[in-house]
Formats: structure tokens, C-alpha cells, sequence
């Protein structure tokens, strides 16, 4: 799935047990959690309903070898938004996914319009003033991260946790970062878009929405 899923370019963080799946939910946030029942050391639903109770905002999509009518109806009613049964093919847990995340972050919209900045989701396919532009994958990335949380500052802590999971414990330093952001402005702008991203003066990057 790991393999699968990075090569439809999602960021994943795998866990193989309870006691670890549990450290990263409390300690990081997630957009989509897949989350086994069988695990060692405890229960998929257990954690499902440790999720809801501290009230964590990510979406769960459940998956079990139990064809368990029992475990599927305590897990959607605990509140996974999803329930595979294995053996599934990975395109449709993939499908499941995009569904997911349109339905909680984009309200179901393929769409998202922002200012002038328009991007196609499913397509993966941005424009500035109804000119298309060409992002680089991490490029894209941020510019979604940025809309999603339009208006808001970002850390860099945050910008380098989003767009690279656990393999931010390999970065020396922000450079790049600041290296992204120049280079999505300047794309931006070049095709008459609004200079929207801004530096917050030791604390990191905000979006302004006109």
C-alpha cells in the first residue's frame, strides 16, 4: 500500500503495531489515516476511537481481512468515513482516498478556486486568470496546503512536516523552502496572478485571499 499510494504521489508514514500507530496520532496531524484492526499490541478500533475522542480531525478509512458485519457497523458508527474488506485492489482504496479527501477538505469540490488560482484536484492541473501553469510536484503540494489553510500563518515546521512526513529528519535546514515558495510566486505572478503568499517575519508563510 505504501508503495502503491507514494507513487500516486501521497505522503505516507507507515506504522506496524499499536503502540507506535498510537505515538504518531497523538503527535502529528494526518489527512487520512488507513488504519488495520488486526494490529499487534491492540485494536484498529480502539485507536479509531481514541481518534474521536480527542477529537482529532482526520479522515479513517478501515480495512480487515474479517468480513465482520458486527466490526464494520462499530466502525462507521465510531466514525471512520470508510470500511475495505482484504482483499481490495489498491486502485480503489486510491479512489476511496481522493473521495475522502475532496468530501472533507474541498466540501466534495473537484475545483478549488482561490483568488485567481484555480486548481483541478483530479487533474492535478493549476491556473492563474485561466492560464495554466507548470507546478512541480512539491510546488503543487504547497500551493494546495497553502489554499486549504488560506488566511492562516504556517510554520515552516509545518510546511516541511506536510510535504515530506518522516523524511523531514533529513532536511539540514529550511533553504528550500524558502526556494519553493520564491519559485511558486514568481509562476504565480508570471501569468498575471496576485502576489498572495507572504512571509511572516520569524514564524513562517501565510496565503492572502483577495
Amino acid at each position: 500500500m505504501v508503495e502503491y499510494l507514494s507513487a500516486a504521489d501521497y505522503i505516507c508514514e507507515p506504522v506496524y503495531n499499536y503502540k507506535d500507530a498510537l505515538e504518531k496520532i497523538e503527535g502529528y496531524d494526518y489527512d487520512c489515516v488507513i488504519l488495520d484492526i488486526m494490529l499487534p499490541g491492540g485494536s484498529g478500533l480502539q485507536l479509531l476511537e481514541y481518534l474521536k475522542k480527542i477529537r482529532k480531525p482526520e479522515a479513517v478509512i478501515i480495512i480487515s481481512a474479517k468480513d465482520s458485519l458486527e466490526d464494520k457497523i462499530h466502525g462507521l458508527q465510531t466514525g471512520a468515513d470508510d470500511y475495505l474488506i482484504k482483499p481490495f485492489h489498491l486502485s480503489e482504496l486510491s479512489v476511496r482516498i481522493a473521495a475522502i479527501l475532496r468530501r472533507k477538505i474541498f466540501s466534495g469540490q473537484p475545483v478549488i478556486i482561490a483568488g485567481d488560482i484555480e486548481i483541478d484536484t483530479s487533474g492535478k492541473e493549476v491556473s492563474v486568470n485561466g492560464n495554466v501553469i507548470a507546478l512541480t510536484l512539491k510546488e503543487y503540494q504547497l500551493l494546495l496546503f497553502f489554499v486549504v489553510n488560506r488566511n492562516k500563518v504556517l510554520s515552516k515546521n509545518s510546511i516541511v512536516e506536510h510535504l515530506w512526513g518522516d523524511d523531514m529528519d533529513f532536511v539540514a535546514n529550511h533553504d528550500f523552502i524558502y526556494t519553493h515558495i520564491k519559485n511558486l510566486r514568481k509562476k504565480i505572478m508570471a501569468a498575471g496572478g496576485y502576489d498572495c503568499i507572504r512571509s511572516v517575519y520569524g514564524v513562517g508563510y501565510k496565503m492572502q485571499v483577495k
